[in-house]
């Protein structure tokens, strides 16, 4: 009998291996998510990491066979992968995930896009049509994409559809009293005058009711020459700004440059899960984002 008992144990835990759904993430944050709303039932793949700029990546094998065993695709969406993530699905052939199918799902999707361009034009520097895609520095965007990310997960997995359910929930609760305790802890933020390095902090600056006086990039995508900084320097020394802020992937130079000049603080903000040590999961990123910004503003 008890033979009998560790056999069926051991299939029925192949069973739960086998059946767990595979997630090609292709951003950490969404990565964490998929596992915060599907815990054992998924199995997760992160295409990048918070060290690699999400516009810019190559279509390397590994990720071609990854996204062929994938059973769901959750990417930024807003024309963030455009560079990379269509020939993935092209060259996987996976009919499971290609875009219109209930296995692809993109975030920005399930929110209002901010930034939206009244005209396209590409001259412009990197202008993404349907509006500013990193909506995950704002961590409320995070709450419709979760009911949406659990409806998809249970509609592709109707048999797990209680746990996806469930933990939906437990997340939803976690999250409200996150935010609640967030929002408290940056009031003194509020009006705090920035510069930014990229156009990417645009959710997070309304968030948290900064102020941005000015962009390093002349535009999105493009490096500053000296001379485009010079020009920022003089717009910060008219009406200065209390910080330089940075994603974890993007070169340092440029704000730690005009931040030496204008004589405040460079910030590097992890951006994502995975930015630094301290940013290890989805709570743990909103909480170390906001500790870099008041220790700065001291």
């Amino acid at each position: 009998m008890v033979r009998l008992l560790a056999v069926l144990l051991v299939l029925f835990a192949v069973h739960r291996a086998e059946a767990a759904i595979n997630v090609f993430a292709c951003e950490p944050e969404w990565g964490a998510l998929a596992e915060e709303i599907g815990g054992e039932a998924v199995s997760v793949y992160v295409a990048t990491s918070a060290k690699q700029d999400p516009h810019q990546l190559q279509a390397r094998p590994s990720l071609i066979a990854k996204a062929r065993s994938a059973d769901l695709v959750v990417c930024t969406g807003a024309e963030l992968e455009i560079g990379w993530m269509p020939v993935i699905l092209r060259q996987a052939a996976n009919g499971k995930i290609q875009p219109g199918t209930p296995g692809y799902f993109e975030a920005a999707a399930q929110v209002r896009l901010k930034d939206v361009p009244t005209v396209l034009d590409r001259s412009q520097g990197d202008v993404h049509a349907q509006g500013n895609p990193h909506i995950q520095t704002d961590p409320r965007t995070l709450v419709p994409v979760a009911a949406a990310l659990a409806e998809r997960l249970m509609q592709i997995d109707p048999g797990n559809a209680a746990r996806y359910r469930e933990r939906h929930q437990a997340f939803t609760q976690r999250w409200s009293q996150a935010l609640q305790r967030w929002q408290m802890e940056a009031a003194s933020l509020k009006g705090t005058k920035v510069a930014v390095q990229h156009k990417n902090w645009t959710y997070l600056i309304d968030w948290l009711g900064l102020v941005e006086v000015t962009t390093l990039e002349p535009k999105p995508g493009v490096p500053p020459s000296s001379g485009h900084l010079a020009e920022v320097l003089a717009k910060v020394t008219a009406d200065p700004v209390r910080l330089v802020i940075r994603a974890a992937y993007e070169d340092g130079r440029p704000s730690v440059w005009l931040a030496e000049r204008a004589r405040v603080p460079a910030v590097e903000l992890p951006f994502t899960v995975g930015g630094n040590d301290q940013a290890t999961d989805l709570t743990r990123l909103y909480d170390d984002t906001l500790r870099r910004l008041k220790d700065a503003v001291r």
